[in-house]
């Protein structure tokens, strides 16, 4: 597998800067560079119609509102949990992602300020993304509703959509980009990926440590979806995976654990990509092409005409 020049580029820099790994450095530090390193990644952020911060029954959640919903007073929404395995991000680490699938899907999208690891421990961030999706179901604005997340976000949407299989709400899509799926995976993504400047496999560990207060924790579907013993009568799923990501190859079993069970399933691969790429606007034109995959899937499950 080879790097994308504009990803070799980009690696070139962080290895000329000598950029720590977040897993070297304290958690106020990483989650500071998080933050700043996905904003800087980002680029100017899109202008939508308009946004709100709420309280979703104690969790923070924003709301965003494309130019026009048409003339229902309901609007499809997707509801958005960030990447940052389960251990760093905000609202705003989601912000610029949120704003561009509002913009090219045309749909309210609600970003989710789940309760972070290692201060609350699995199942904490399933359990609020999974309430704050049954608040959004509530509202009157809401019409049909999809969940999706990048990363860590991933792994909570799909979480969040074996949930609402079994007690609510109904989902008519389920965006997954580059998902944990399986915790003690033993792939050959997640053994090659060693590259210090990148996301690799100690990263992946060190998210992995944070998030379980047992390793025993993994076994469970909603910490591995991939675990699960029934994936039929999920919502129909777009998987995105990047070529260069300790995570593609579980990412990938879980697309075709999907469509095994009869879940309607489109898996793209970004080969030359590392994880991270689909918020990287200024930096990877493959973000454009990625997010307007996501958004052509959920205009079709929402009903809206193409974009």
């Amino acid at each position: 597998m080879t790097l994308d020049p504009q990803v070799e580029r980009y690696r070139a820099e962080r290895e000329r800067l000598r950029v720590t790994p977040l897993y070297e450095l304290t958690l106020d530090q990483a989650r500071a560079q998080d933050l700043r390193s996905i904003q800087d990644a980002a680029g100017e952020p899109e202008p939508v119609a308009a946004t709100e911060d709420l309280d979703a029954r104690g969790i923070p959640v924003r709301v965003y509102r494309p130019d026009s919903t048409g003339t229902s007073p309901t609007a499809p929404v997707l509801v958005y949990f960030f990447g940052g395995g389960w251990t760093l991000g905000t609202i705003d680490t989601a912000d610029a992602i949120c704003r561009r699938l509002t913009n090219a899907t045309g749909c309210v999208t609600v970003a989710v300020g789940y309760r972070l690891a290692p201060e609350h421990k699995f199942p904490a961030a399933v359990e609020d993304c999974h309430a704050a999706t049954k608040w959004v179901a509530e509202q009157d604005w809401a019409g049909e509703i999809a969940v999706g997340g990048d990363s860590a976000g991933g792994n909570l949407a799909a979480a969040v959509a074996l949930l609402a299989r079994d007690s609510g709400p109904d989902l008519v899509h389920q965006v997954l980009v580059y998902p944990n799926t399986d915790h003690g995976a033993d792939t050959a993504s997640l053994a090659e990926h060693t590259d210090r400047y990148l996301f690799n496999r100690h990263s992946v560990a060190w998210y992995w440590d944070n998030y379980l207060a047992d390793p025993a924790d993994g076994a469970n579907p909603l910490a591995s979806p991939l675990r699960a013993t029934d994936h039929s009568g999920l919502p129909p799923a777009t998987v995105i995976t990047a070529g260069y990501d300790p995570l593609r190859d579980e990412g990938e079993a879980y697309a075709r654990a999907l469509a095994e069970a009869g879940v309607s399933t489109e898996l793209t691969r970004f080969p030359g990509m590392a994880h991270g790429f689909f918020t990287m606007f200024g930096v990877l034109p493959a973000a454009e092409q990625a997010v307007a995959i996501a958004a052509s899937r959920l205009r079709a499950a929402f009903g809206l005409p193409p974009g």
